[in-house]
């Protein structure tokens, strides 16, 4: 049985570039898993939906945990070894999510709230110390946000998914700082979350070193670079890459040697999980299709071994 998984799973491996393989770390159909360059699974242990995932200095995995919890997985033992759930704090409030986390330089975890709208840093003994509010337009707990970064000048950006806008906060103030609403390019909305729908509920956003901000732009089915005046510099979009449909664009890894590798959700069968560009040439470096042994609904994923700088 073993035998056969690895079977399957190397000729389910799509590379465009042999030399460009990657090993992954990603979630789907109910479970965590490493995929290796050779198409094996080297590990995996049971695991629920999640949006966000990180590989932390100590080698153990943040991660998501249900609706409203975030986990530090040691992957050696697959245990957790500490776990936080945001709903514990609220208990008086209306329905909660958590999308997105992070492990501060001062040891702290940051969550975003969905529901309450807001983001919290807490610390290992699980005490909130600090709490910053969230402005939104369409309040959701579902969808108030997805990924969510603290940024280098301290801030914080955030994808507001409903809203369809990025926005930096203050962490002090709270203020809004910076926005940008996703442009629909003078489409209109179509529900779905396949290839065939059609919106601005971003996923992610990022902030590159030349101050300008990369989107995700989810249902959208494009990544945008646009600068602090919003002039978009850049972009890709659904039927830019030759044999590929984009759909639900999520993670964004921008590497070290300044490809982009970003997670394609929602595709549907033979389509890739995971594209790995060029964005000067937009050539198509790397794909990965598991979709028999990930299903449609990856939407997480981190390199292991590409020497990625911004996430």
């Amino acid at each position: 049985m073993l035998r056969s998984l690895f079977f399957i799973s190397i000729l389910t491996l799509t590379i465009t570039s042999a030399s460009a393989s990657h090993r992954v770390l990603l979630h789907g159909n109910g479970r965590l898993a490493v995929v290796e360059t050779d198409g094996t699974l080297s590990w995996e242990m049971p695991w629920g939906a999640i949006h966000d995932i990180h590989v932390l200095n100590n080698g153990n995995y943040l991660v998501l945990e249900g609706s409203a919890g975030v986990a530090e997985v040691n992957p050696a033992k697959k245990e957790v070894v500490w776990r936080y759930d945001a709903r514990s704090k609220e208990k008086d409030s209306p329905r909660i999510e958590v999308h997105a986390c992070q492990l501060l330089d001062n040891g702290n975890v940051m969550l975003a709230v969905s529901g309450t709208a807001k983001i919290i840093e807490i610390n290992r003994e699980g005490t909130v110390v600090s709490e910053v509010p969230l402005t939104v337009d369409h309040p959701d707990a579902h969808s108030d946000t997805r990924l969510v970064r603290r940024i280098a000048n301290g801030n914080y950006l955030v994808a507001h998914e409903a809203d369809g806008k990025v926005r930096e906060y203050e962490p002090s103030s709270g203020s809004v700082v910076w926005e940008y609403a996703v442009p629909m390019f003078g489409k209109e909305a179509k529900s779905g979350h396949g290839p065939e729908g059609f919106g601005n509920r971003l996923f992610s956003a990022l902030r590159l070193p030349n101050g300008n901000t990369l989107v995700g732009s989810g249902n959208g089915h494009s990544i945008l670079e646009v600068t602090h005046d919003k002039k978009v510099v850049w972009e890709l979009h659904q039927d830019d890459l030759p044999g590929i449909r984009l759909a639900w664009i999520t993670t964004i890894e921008v590497l070290a040697n300044g490809n982009y590798v970003f997670g394609n959700c929602h595709a549907g069968e033979g389509q890739p999980l995971l594209i790995e560009i060029n964005p000067k040439s937009k050539q198509v470096v790397w794909t990965l299709d598991r979709h028999q042994d990930f299903g449609n609904n990856v939407s997480n994923s981190v390199l292991l071994d590409a020497g990625t700088t911004i996430r």
